[in-house]
């Protein structure tokens, strides 16, 4: 691992394309903005005829799905609590709200049924749990809140039939039975509902949650998710019983585990055994996806000749700074070795990005790209290209920092989100059909004879003289 020394003395050096000090609050703080202005550009969602809350999408009408504007507004509540810039916080708030998904508030509006997956819900679960924790601006009293919002889709999520007995239990991909992929059991599915379950325990001190997160930590240990060496791989198929395990690994599926594992062994006190597989995760994060300690690379479609990434991939760097760093605030004795790799990696990062490049939007200013080991901008950009950066600078703020940036509160310790542990309902769109009652077979019944009669009256007329010459 390169030597914190090394480390320190390249973060001397300003950076010419985004004119920043690394040893600097203040010039991070003015980098990070300069990231932000231009990531803000990609979301139109208060321009007139497009929708408040979401990237430009789904595709074919864009590049990204739904769970990616949850994932957005995640960044920009830490962007807030790390710089205290209120910029965007209204149009934060005013997202995470509309999202929500009326009247169960769970995250799981209709209008995106056809990519609706566990990971898609939990995404904008996080982001709702981060705004309690952060004592970011609460909606109106007659609007969801946010540990409300929390819980909603924590409790969606645990309801038994979402963890049916196929690969022995654990969410699938997919919500819908119809959808692609719900045939697929994965970890970030299962790593988010860990992650909500880990961080609502803490927050409410309610163990319930505690007892499905180590619930959920066992069961992808024991389908072999998750191996020995704290390597997390992607999922399987149920068909299989899980057993054709996909190896790939994603940073932000061993990430969300990782930041868990944080609020479980702080939530424990400093168990031993959440000490164990925190340092474990952390070691086997850092050697995966940050090779010789250097820029975070994701690995299984980042290859030195080749980009294989989709969009949604590109986005993933971003998440994995964030919840690194937030795991080193919960849990000091990895705080060291985290914060060390972080600021090698975000050297790194600040170097992808140039002035006077039109990121498509018609900003010029800080435009990232997606690949940190070249040293240069390698002319990849997009929304997860400017999260990705903007995580990393913001997240040596909290080493740097760490009076005025706190860490995640909780109901004792000063939050004032209000919460609801009954929230939460499944929308109609995804409610088995009821038994007809008396009224609905009174109708069927009309309905019946009524087509009857004209199949009749069809067939005569078909045999009538007035076909005849046809």
């Amino acid at each position: 691992m390169v030597s914190t020394l090394f480390i320190l003395a390249l973060a001397n050096f300003s950076l010419a394309a985004l004119d920043v000090d690394l040893d600097s609050p203040e010039s991070i703080k003015s980098a990070a903005k300069a990231v932000a202005s231009n990531l803000m550009s990609h979301y139109k969602g208060n321009e007139y005829g497009q929708t408040i809350g979401i990237l430009p999408g789904p595709p074919p009408a864009g590049d990204y799905y739904w769970w990616e504007g949850g994932a957005l507004w995640g960044a920009i509540v830490d962007y807030w609590h790390l710089t205290g810039d209120t910029t965007w916080n209204d149009v934060a708030q005013q997202s995470l709200v509309f999202q929500a998904g009326a009247p169960e508030y769970s995250y799981m509006p209709p209008n995106w049924t056809i990519s609706l997956g566990n990971d898609d819900q939990g995404f904008w679960g996080m982001s709702a749990m981060l705004a309690a924790e952060t004592k970011f601006q609460n909606p109106p009293a007659d609007e969801p809140q946010w540990l409300a919002l929390a819980q909603a889709v924590f409790n969606t999520q645990a309801a038994p039939d979402r963890h049916d007995d196929t690969c022995k239990g654990g969410l699938r991909w997919q919500i819908p039975p119809s959808n692609r992929g719900y045939d697929y059991k994965n970890s970030i599915a299962n790593g988010i509902f860990f992650n909500l379950g880990a961080r609502l325990a803490r927050y409410t001190e309610n163990a319930t949650y505690a007892e499905f997160a180590t619930k959920t930590w066992d069961w992808e240990v024991g389908v072999g998710f998750m191996d020995q060496d704290y390597n997390v791989f992607d999922g399987a198929h149920v068909g299989n019983n899980c057993t054709d395990i996909d190896k790939a690994q994603f940073s932000y599926s061993a990430a969300v585990f990782l930041q868990g594992a944080a609020f479980m062994y702080n939530y424990t006190s400093g168990s031993d055994i959440w000490r164990d597989r925190l340092q474990g995760l952390v070691n086997r994060t850092i050697l995966v996806f940050f090779p010789d300690g250097g820029a975070a690379v994701e690995r299984s479609c980042e290859e030195p000749t080749i980009i294989q990434c989709t969009t949604d991939m590109k986005s993933f760097k971003g998440y994995l700074h964030r919840w690194l760093a937030s795991a080193a605030q919960l849990a000091p004795f990895v705080s060291d070795q985290i914060t060390a790799t972080l600021k090698n990696s975000t050297v790194a990062a600040v170097q992808s990005c140039v002035d006077g490049v039109d990121n498509g939007h018609g900003v010029s200013r800080a435009t990232c790209g997606f690949r940190w080991t070249t040293g240069e901008y390698d002319g990849d950009t997009g929304a997860g290209q400017q999260m990705n950066v903007l995580g990393a600078l913001t997240s040596l703020l909290i080493d740097m920092e760490p009076q005025k940036v706190g860490g995640p509160v909780t109901n004792s310790t000063g939050g004032t989100s209000q919460g609801n542990p009954d929230a939460g309902g499944v929308p109609g769109f995804l409610k088995p059909a009821s038994p007809p009652g008396i009224g609905d077979k009174a109708g069927a019944g009309a309905l019946t004879a009524v087509l009857l009669i004209s199949m009749v009256l069809t067939l005569a007329w078909m045999g009538s003289d007035w076909l005849e010459g046809a």
